[in-house]
């Protein structure tokens, strides 16, 4: 695995110790970097153009998150999840579509009754899938909803009195309308902090628009596609995702980043500390499928926004003033505050840092 250049964000990070401080064998890494560069450009084949938003689902994956994807329809979120399964060997995918009728038994399966051997036998439902699809979530009843938490957070339901384990690896994808919310079932929050990330697939480029009427004139380009990661390749890429490097200073930055939510303007309710958990393995994720053993400033950054944004509850005034400047404005004006209130590391704001004179480039902790 290459380093980056001297002049790169990257380099501000390195740690003082050799660059593998949490791991002995760099082979690993450079072994998980080709599996996740594979599977990033196997799903991408049929999702065009969206290469950062498959990583980050890729990314909530390997952590053993879930992602809840807000987007209109028809943006290949169904596509996103068939090419993910298609890509694992032996994955299986599942799509369940949210209705108000649709009943906890709907998801999880039930027993029964089999006349031929007099007793009860248990049928799974679609969530015993290795990628789940349930599309539209917000439709379904919070009775029903409340059925996904145990799934989600815990990798098993429990039906009858019975836990069953559902398949490793395993990755809920929920979607939501966001222009749609008549008869819709809003997602409490203890639900939405569930959620590893959340973000949204968008329309396609003009060109990548063109491309997708060409190559589906005939066939989809879905049923070409091959599995390219065996489950014990993926398994691999999890375990390198748990030892890149992550300097102490940059978890102190991700907690206080956390908790600047908590107290920065505009906010009821701010992260809790599962967003904490998510933004640090997150980042770690996305730092290996970039091709990189540690994580830098630049991937916290990144992923600030799709990670805690859907857990914090906003006051009423904030919500008014989103609607006058825009959601995206008003969410970036709240970053800035954030940023604020827990200063980047290696900014002058920030009390944590300071250079090292005999390495240029290389940043260390002041006594």
């Amino acid at each position: 695995m290459t380093n980056p250049a001297p002049d790169m964000d990257a380099a501000t990070i390195l740690p003082v110790e050799p660059m593998f401080a949490a791991a002995s064998e760099p082979e690993s890494f450079e072994r998980a970097s080709e599996i996740g560069n594979r599977l990033v450009d196997n799903i991408e084949s049929v999702v065009y153009g969206k290469r950062d938003e498959v990583k980050l689902v890729l990314t909530a994956l390997t952590c053993g998150g879930h992602v809840l994807l807000e987007d209109v329809p028809g943006t290949a979120k169904t596509v996103l999840a068939r090419a993910i399964a298609g890509s694992i060997a032996d994955a299986s995918m599942a799509r369940i579509q949210c209705t108000p009728d649709l009943q906890p038994t709907d998801v999880t399966g039930l027993s029964v009754y089999n006349q031929r051997t007099r007793d009860f036998e248990f049928r799974p439902g679609p969530i015993f899938a290795h990628v789940v699809l349930v599309d539209e979530i917000n439709r379904a009843m919070p009775k029903t909803q409340s059925a996904l938490l145990e799934a989600m957070a815990e990798q098993q339901v429990t039906v009858d009195g019975t836990t069953r384990s559902l398949p490793d690896p395993f990755l809920l994808i929920a979607t939501e309308n966001p222009i749609e919310y008549e008869g819709t079932f809003p997602l409490p929050e203890a639900q939405l902090d569930r959620f590893f990330l959340k973000t949204a697939l968008g329309y396609p480029s003009v060109e990548e628009e063109l491309q997708i009427i060409e190559e589906q004139h005939f066939v989809h380009p879905l049923t070409k596609l091959q599995a390219v990661v065996s489950v014990e390749e993926f398994h691999a890429l999890v375990d390198a995702v748990k030892s890149v490097y992550v300097d102490r200073l940059l978890r102190r930055w991700v907690i206080d980043l956390v908790r600047a939510t908590r107290s920065a303007d505009g906010v009821a309710i701010g992260s809790s500390v599962r967003g904490s958990l998510a933004l640090e393995r997150a980042a770690r994720a996305w730092a290996l499928l970039d091709g990189r053993t540690y994580v830098i400033p630049g991937d916290v950054d990144r992923l600030f926004g799709v990670v805690l944004e859907h857990r914090i509850v906003f006051t009423a005034r904030f919500l008014a003033g989103a609607r006058e400047v825009g959601w995206e404005a008003a969410v970036a004006d709240f970053r800035a505050k954030c940023l604020g209130l827990a200063p980047r590391p290696g900014s002058d704001a920030s009390p944590l840092w300071s250079r090292r004179p005999e390495r240029p480039g290389v940043w260390q902790a002041q006594s």
